[in-house]
């Protein structure tokens, strides 16, 4: 019993001590204010950037935007361009290309990209030298460049080719320039009056992005140390964009027809039809940029 005793006089004492006392984090204050200012950081930061996010693709060229780049097909021995400017119409006055109904973007026999969209597959972000290839149905990819036939190519009437003679498919490793190995590349300028050898991608060459009016791009099937130049009619482009004073508007281009992106069907509906600039067309994120290499 008076073990007992000892124990409940020791407990009353304990008790009694601590009465009035504050308890204490391990090493002060300092660690639960620092948490607590923590998260009331983090929530203050995810609020401002919820609130502060652009739109869903504000970045130019937009509908907007009138832009022209010269551009130009360099295969083995001379320059090439597309044929035909997509703007067929049939009887009844109405655009029938569905790949130029679909974003707007097209040329006019002139190695000249006219880049006004109308609808949001060729605005911001999903701007890129695939829409323009895409319209002509030309797919490019890390090594190979296929049109739809040899005869969607032809010469620029001013710096023809020495042999006009294209292919329909140029492949590395199977298609030779002279009995040479060849491969497909890209250069992009950001200025026809630029001096500088172009920034040269040889991956995911469709991705490379229209930044800016102006612009320049060669699409090469060459040797790997051969010259590659710009388009020697570039220099022109503010003349041959100026040409083109008779811009198509939106709601001339879709009449009496309209179409979804790739893989959809088409429809006729009435002539007072408008542009649908909705479109489920997939931008591929970052890992799929274009690979560029010096020069």
């Amino acid at each position: 019993m008076a073990s007992s005793s000892s124990s409940t006089k020791k407990a009353a004492k304990l008790a009694q001590k601590g009465k009035g006392q504050k308890i204490r984090f391990q090493g002060g204050t300092v660690f639960p204010i620092a948490v607590a200012a923590t998260l009331i950081l983090g929530l203050a930061l995810i609020v401002y950037s919820r609130q502060s996010l652009p739109a869903a693709d504000s970045s130019p060229p937009t509908i907007d935007d009138h832009w022209h780049a010269a551009y130009g097909f360099y295969l083995c021995d001379g320059w090439y361009q597309l044929e035909g400017n997509l703007e067929e119409q049939n009887a009844q006055g109405q655009f029938i290309n569905t790949n130029f109904l679909r974003t707007g973007i097209h040329s006019h026999d002139d190695g000249v990209i006219h880049w006004h969209p109308y609808t949001a597959v060729a605005v911001g972000r999903r701007a890129t030298l695939g829409v323009f290839l895409d319209s002509y149905e030309v797919q490019i990819t890390n090594d190979s460049l296929t049109f739809p036939s040899a005869s969607a190519l032809s010469a620029n009437e001013q710096f023809p080719p020495a042999n006009f003679n294209p292919l329909a498919e140029y492949i590395e490793g199977e298609t030779m320039c002279d009995g040479e190995d060849a491969e497909v590349s890209v250069k992009a300028w950001g200025s026809f009056t630029d001096t500088d050898g172009g920034k040269r991608y040889i991956s995911n060459m469709d991705e490379v992005h229209v930044d800016n009016d102006g612009m320049v791009f060669g699409v090469y099937f060459t040797a790997r140390d051969a010259d590659q130049p710009m388009p020697p009619w570039a220099q022109n482009l503010p003349q041959l964009g100026a040409a083109d004073t008779d811009q198509i508007r939106p709601e001339d281009l879709l009449q009496g027809a309209t179409t979804t992106v790739a893989g959809s069907a088409t429809s006729e509906p009435s002539s007072n039809s408008t542009p649908d600039t909705s479109t489920d067309t997939v931008v591929t994120d970052q890992t799929d940029a274009p690979t560029t290499t010096g020069g």
